[in-house]
């Protein structure tokens, strides 16, 4: 699955090229607890990243990226920190299962296809750079056709003596709408517009190496056999805006250009996370399962190595492309990895095992903790939370406790308890008399104390 990570609105966002692997560390610490040896590892591949793009290019060239292996359990935070990473260099970012992946001549997904999602990220990420340039001028010009449907100029015949009064009286008039028009005033006004019809036309391929999962637009296909539709709409005011915007963007943009700049920024900052790599670590046995996860780390090698990429947008190479792979590696090993796929991940961070005084910062110290997030959604119906350090302590012990029991699950467990503990608040919401609500020790013992002790139940429990 493809995510697109835009980067985050901040009241001052820091500049790429001048943060040190120190403080690239720093910011990693704003969202993920501990784990130094990894941010230390991602901190050292970043900056390498902004160093080498300083370099001239016949040595950038031979710069090649080092992959990064990490070991650790499920919810420690091997996740969080690639996405964090990758969301403050504003880089393409896809995570991606290792697990989904077949040998090729086996019913499944094909390991290019993790390219082609990343160059999608790529050139949508072109796409919204390229919006935001023009995006001043594509307002300007939806202004004057919003002005010419609620005031369409009128002619005049130039023999008319009051033609040039009444074309000074229409712009005035024009003008006073334009006020009222960028005041709001006219938001709610019904009009009828003209925008392109956005409904494509796809085809689904099911079998074909290089095929699955790629919607074929008919009309890039046809090209001018499938012309754009014009779709009449009566809206008002504000959504005819935001339909003459998307179109006035599309007109304005050169999508050849912002496939160009797609495929350099992905060949150049693009971030692959492939998690669960244990799952296909083995070597052939003899069983058919062996074969296929020894295929599929076979397949790999030419990607993480260096390869060209045939995608819709063109061909692309991930020479440059930096791979993180993750893996808990509880029944496998990483030496059980071809020694080829091993090469190629030079670097390797095992990441440590939650503790209770992490999991008692995980739940307050991030910028957006689980807490922070509880108390901003019940402040929204007027309820205020407040958790005590007793309260927050006994969660954490809970915690630990329950991963050391039965599965060790991280931090994910945390939020399960937390879910639990505010069940009755979170369903009662603003019918509350009582809008300060006091979380302490004792509250926790009340609505967990029941599933620590139920050693059955704990058993089904997240």
């Amino acid at each position: 699955m493809a995510i697109y990570l835009g980067g985050e609105v901040t009241a001052a966002a820091p500049k790429l090229d001048s943060l040190t692997p120190r403080e690239i560390v720093a910011e990693l610490d704003r969202y993920v607890v501990g784990q130094s040896a990894a941010k230390r590892a991602v901190a050292v591949a970043l900056r390498n990243r902004i160093r080498r793009q300083k370099l001239a290019p016949e040595i950038a060239e031979d710069v090649l990226p080092k992959n990064i292996l990490m070991i650790g359990s499920t919810g420690v935070g091997k996740t969080e920190i690639a996405r964090r990473l990758a969301r403050l260099a504003n880089s393409p970012f896809i995570k991606i299962e290792a697990s989904k992946f077949t040998e090729v001549g086996y019913v499944g997904r094909d390991v290019e296809s993790m390219v082609r999602e990343l160059v999608d990220v790529g050139v949508d990420m072109a796409k919204q750079s390229a919006f935001e340039e023009i995006k001043p001028r594509a307002e300007a010009n939806v202004e004057e056709k919003l002005l010419d449907i609620l005031f369409p100029t009128p002619s005049y015949a130039p023999s008319d003596e009051d033609a040039e009064s009444s074309e000074a009286s229409s712009q005035k008039t024009r003008e006073k709408l334009r006020s009222q028009l960028r005041s709001g005033a006219l938001d709610e006004r019904t009009i009828e517009v003209n925008t392109q019809d956005r409904s494509n036309a796809t085809i689904d391929f099911i079998g074909g190496q290089g095929m699955e999962e790629m919607g074929v637009n008919l009309r890039d296909m046809f090209g001018n056999m499938f012309p754009n539709k014009t779709v009449n709409r009566r809206v008002t005011v504000a959504e005819a805006r935001e339909f003459l915007i998307r179109d006035e963007l599309e007109s304005l943009t050169d999508m050849e250009s912002v496939s160009r700049a797609g495929i350099k920024k992905t060949e150049q900052n693009g971030i692959i996370f492939l998690d669960e790599i244990d799952k296909i670590a083995g070597r052939e046995s003899g069983n058919n399962p062996s074969v296929s996860r020894e295929g599929v780390q076979r397949d790999l090698l030419p990607i993480v190595e260096g390869t060209n990429v045939n995608t819709k947008y063109g061909m692309v190479s991930t020479d440059h492309i930096l791979f993180i792979a993750a893996g808990a590696f509880h029944v496998a090993k990483p030496a059980d990895m071809i020694p080829e796929l091993q090469g190629r991940f030079p670097i390797r961070v095992e990441l440590e095992s939650l503790t209770i005084d992490d999991l008692k910062r995980i739940l307050t110290q991030p910028k957006n903790s689980l807490l922070k997030q509880y108390q901003a959604l019940l402040g929204t119906e007027g309820i205020e939370l407040e958790f005590t350090s007793d309260a927050i302590d006994k969660i954490a012990e809970m915690t630990e406790e329950l991963n050391r029991s039965t599965e060790n699950i991280g931090a994910r467990r945390l939020h399960t308890l937390v879910e639990k503990l505010l069940e009755e608040i979170s369903f009662e919401g603003s019918e509350l008399k009582e809008k300060h609500q006091r979380i302490d020790a004792d509250y926790v013992s009340d609505k967990l104390g029941g599933l620590m002790s139920d050693q059955d139940l704990r058993q089904y429990v997240l």
